[in-house]
């Protein structure tokens, strides 16, 4: 049975370099005869957590905040796989890409374990050359303890250099890193 993979771009430019890797995970996923489908952060209404804790109550019928997140719970719950794509924004993840992490919170009213074993790919882009000077090894670190701590299982992180949108696709070796995590990501 085919996996299915859902693809999250946490950019606010749907052309731009994470979302390149991400695109080229996809076709590697699809290689791998997974189905993929795509969802562009940006363009969706997703509210920060009120920390209300509704969502973690017994008997809880999920998150309150009504939203488009209503709309990627169950997409989220079935795939069997995430790729998360973000850009580095001062020195860690991008906004779109923290707000929508800290809304899967509420993930575990609509399901028992919902992160356990869910198989992860992330794409990460930033200007400066050193991963360690633009802050992706800070964005990067939180995907490390955010999905450990859930039970996931990161397959796999592409990063790359660029700053002008789609840059990122003259880097053969990282477009072709990307393109294998993402045969990674579909296989068993």
């Amino acid at each position: 049975m085919a996996k299915k993979i859902l693809v999250l771009l946490g950019s606010p430019r749907k052309k731009g370099n994470s979302a390149a890797l991400a695109e080229e995970i996809a076709r590697g996923a699809k290689a791998g005869g997974a189905k993929v489908e795509t969802v562009f952060l940006q363009g969706k209404k997703i509210a920060p957590c009120k920390g209300c804790m509704h969502c973690q109550r017994k008997g809880s019928t999920g998150c309150t905040i009504r939203d488009d997140m209503q709309q990627l719970y169950p997409r989220l719950l079935a795939a069997d796989g995430w790729v998360i794509a973000s850009p580095v924004y001062w020195f860690t993840l991008s906004a779109q890409t923290k707000i929508f992490m800290d809304r899967c919170f509420a993930l575990l009213a609509y399901g028992k374990e919902p992160f356990r074993g869910k198989r992860i790919a992330i794409a990460m882009t930033y200007a400066d050359a050193d991963p360690f000077v633009s802050g992706c090894v800070n964005a990067l670190r939180t995907f490390q303890d955010a999905y450990r701590f859930t039970g996931s299982r990161i397959v796999g992180m592409v990063y790359g250099s660029a700053l002008e949108a789609g840059a990122i696709r003259t880097d053969a070796r990282v477009m072709q890193e990307a393109f294998e995590l993402g045969g990674k990501l579909a296989a068993d």
